[in-house]
C-alpha cells in the first residue's frame, strides 16, 4: 500500500474517532453528570460548623526596645577623700535623703569649728566697736571694718559647712541602689563613680517604628511588653512620647512607652518585645478553618436552610485563630469549618455539632443588639 493510501486511512480513522467522542459528550456525559449529582444530593455531606460572631479585632504592630529607669544617676563624690562608710547594699531600696556614702571628715569638721570660733570673735569685735562708736571713741571706719570682717567670717562658716556636707552623699530621690564600684577605705577622687541609683517605680521603653505609622501613633495608646526573662508574663503600659523627627536613613521614628513597675521586677537595660495597639474595631469573625482559598478567590461555605452556599468574602486581620470578615457574611450566620472537601455549592449537609452551633447562634443573636446600641 502506498504512503498516500496509508495516510488517507489514518485520516478516516481519526475522523471517525472524533465523531464518536462528540456523540458521547452530547448523549451520555450529561446523563452521567446528572446521575453523579443526584447521587451526591442523596447523600448529604457530613460537616461541623461555627457561628460568625462580632468581636474586637485589635490592630497591633510589633516593635522591640530596651528598658530604662524613670530616673537614673551615677553616685559620685564632689570632692576627694577616703570612703569611711558604705551604708547601702546592692539592690537595696532607699528613700530620698538617705545617706549612701560617707567620706572621712575629721579635717572638714575641724575647719568648721575653726570658722565658727572666728565668727564668734568677729561678732564680739563688732559689739565693742558699736559701743565705742556711740561714745565717739572710734572712727566710723573702724565700725565699718568690723562689720565687713563679720560678714567675711559668716561666709567662711557657710563655705566650710558646705564642704563638710559634701563628704556625706545622700540619695536625691527614692530608688534602687546598684553594685558598689569602690571598696570601704578606698580613696576616691571627685567624679569617681561609687554606684548607681535607679528609680524603677516605672520603666521607659524606647522603640522604633516605620514612618508609615507616624500619623497613627499617639500618646496614650496601649502597649503590651514581654521579655524572655519572664516567660508567660505581660507588662502593660501606654505610649508616653513620640519623637517629632524621622530618621532620613532608616525611614523610622522613635517613640517611648511608660510601663508601671511597682515591684521593681523590670531592671534597666532589658530587651523587650512590644505589641502596640493602634485601634480596636469590631468585625464579624469566623474561625480560620472556615476560609477557603482558590486561585484569586476567597470564600466560605455558609449553611442556609440545610444547604451549603459558597459565599465570596473579603478577609481582614487575623488573631488568635479567627479571621475578620470585612464583607460577605453577617453576624449569626453558620459556616462550615470541617468536612469542606465533601461540600458542594447547593449540596445538602449533615451537621454533627448542631446543638453546640445552636447555642452559639443564640448567644450571638443576644449580643448583637447590645453591640448595635
Amino acid at each position: 500500500m502506498s504512503f498516500f493510501k496509508q495516510l488517507l486511512v489514518l485520516v478516516l480513522l481519526g475522523g471517525a474517532a472524533y465523531g464518536g467522542y462528540q456523540a458521547y459528550l452530547e448523549n451520555f456525559a450529561p446523563q452521567e453528570a446528572a446521575a453523579a449529582q443526584n447521587q451526591r444530593g442523596a447523600r448529604p455531606a457530613t460537616v461541623e460548623v461555627a457561628i460568625a460572631q462580632t468581636r474586637d479585632m485589635p490592630e497591633i504592630i510589633e516593635a522591640v526596645g530596651t528598658t530604662r529607669a524613670r530616673q537614673t544617676i551615677e553616685i559620685v563624690p564632689e570632692i576627694s577623700g577616703r570612703v569611711e562608710e558604705l551604708l547601702v547594699r546592692p539592690g537595696q531600696q532607699v528613700n530620698a535623703g538617705d545617706v549612701l556614702v560617707r567620706l572621712d571628715s575629721a579635717i572638714a569638721r575641724a575647719d568648721v569649728d575653726e570658722a565658727r570660733a572666728q565668727l564668734t570673735e568677729r561678732e564680739r569685735t563688732l559689739e565693742r566697736a558699736i559701743q565705742l562708736r556711740e561714745t565717739n571713741a572710734v572712727a566710723a571706719s573702724t565700725l565699718d571694718d568690723a562689720q565687713a570682717r563679720l560678714a567675711e567670717a559668716r561666709a567662711q562658716v557657710d563655705r566650710v559647712e558646705q564642704r563638710l556636707a559634701e563628704r556625706t552623699i545622700r540619695a536625691p530621690f527614692a530608688g534602687t541602689v546598684g553594685l558598689a564600684e569602690v571598696d570601704l577605705g578606698a580613696r576616691v577622687s571627685a567624679g569617681t563613680r561609687v554606684t548607681w541609683l535607679d528609680d524603677l517605680s516605672e520603666v521607659e521603653i524606647d522603640f522604633g517604628l516605620s514612618e508609615t505609622f507616624f500619623s497613627r501613633v499617639s500618646i496614650g495608646q496601649g502597649v503590651t511588653a514581654t521579655s524572655a526573662a519572664f516567660p508567660g508574663r505581660q507588662f502593660t503600659g501606654v505610649v508616653d512620647a513620640v519623637d517629632s523627627r524621622i530618621d532620613p536613613v532608616s525611614r523610622s521614628f522613635r517613640a517611648r512607652a511608660r510601663v508601671p513597675n511597682p515591684d521593681g521586677t523590670l531592671p534597666a537595660g532589658m530587651f523587650m518585645q512590644l505589641d502596640l495597639t493602634l485601634s480596636q474595631p469590631n468585625h464579624v469573625t469566623v474561625p480560620e478553618e472556615a476560609i477557603v482559598f482558590q486561585a484569586a478567590e476567597t470564600y466560605v461555605f455558609a449553611v442556609r436552610d440545610g444547604t451549603a452556599r459558597r459565599i465570596p468574602v473579603q478577609t481582614g486581620p487575623r488573631r488568635e485563630g479567627v479571621v475578620a470578615i470585612l464583607d460577605g457574611i453577617d453576624t449569626g450566620e453558620t459556616v462550615v469549618i470541617r468536612g469542606l472537601h465533601s461540600v458542594q455549592d447547593g449540596g445538602q449537609v449533615n451537621i454533627l455539632n448542631a446543638d453546640e452551633a445552636g447555642t452559639a447562634a443564640a448567644d450571638a443573636s443576644r449580643a448583637q443588639p447590645e453591640e448595635d446600641a
